[in-house]
């Protein structure tokens, strides 16, 4: 039994050079209007990318604004003390706080504590607006033959920022010549 086998070329095609004239107008119109919508909807995703990524930017920007803490703070006065044992003053005395920041802060603990030197805040947690200063009463325990001699006080505070969260900062206060130097 012989088989006869038929051989499909598949390079060839009907060489019929396509024309405009072929495609009807409506699936040209088709095709257009396609087109349209494709470059719209791209143009639409650009537009609402760009807005995405600057909001994005707005809020990263405000909640870096909403975390900082600025702050500058002095010794400012003496309310009373003593001196109980020799070369150690004993008082209550008052710090200075400005919040230098952009935005309000709540102070709620001040400690300091250095060579011959203690400070201690005895209050409760204070809200500071932006440029506001408040006066902080606190304990001092002054060792008059070391704390003034040993440059700067580190301070610590941890304050509440505007985004609730708490922050524990550092700023240094100069006690020589400063309204808490008694010591002769």
């Amino acid at each position: 039994m012989s088989a006869e086998c038929e051989m499909i070329d598949l390079d060839e095609y009907n060489h019929k050079p396509a024309e405009s004239g072929d495609a009807t107008p409506g699936l040209l119109m088709a095709r257009r209007k396609m087109n349209v919508r494709l470059v719209a909807a791209f143009v639409v995703g650009v537009v609402l990318g760009g807005v995405g990524v600057s909001e994005l930017r707005d809020s990263r920007e405000e909640r870096e604004r909403n975390a900082s803490v600025s702050l500058v703070v002095y010794p400012a006065s003496i309310i009373n003390g003593n001196q109980d044992i020799p070369g150690v003053l004993q008082m209550d005395g008052q710090l200075a706080v400005a919040n230098a920041g952009p935005v309000p802060i709540t102070v709620r603990t001040v400690t300091g504590q250095g060579p011959g030197a203690l400070v201690r805040y005895t209050g409760e947690s204070r809200l500071l607006r932006p440029g506001g200063t408040g006066s902080f009463n606190v304990k001092l325990r002054l060792d008059c033959s070391t704390a003034f001699e040993s440059g700067p006080l580190p301070m610590r505070f941890s304050v509440e920022t505007a985004d609730r969260q708490i922050r524990e900062v550092s700023y240094p206060i100069a006690l020589q010549r400063s309204a808490w130097q008694l010591c002769g």
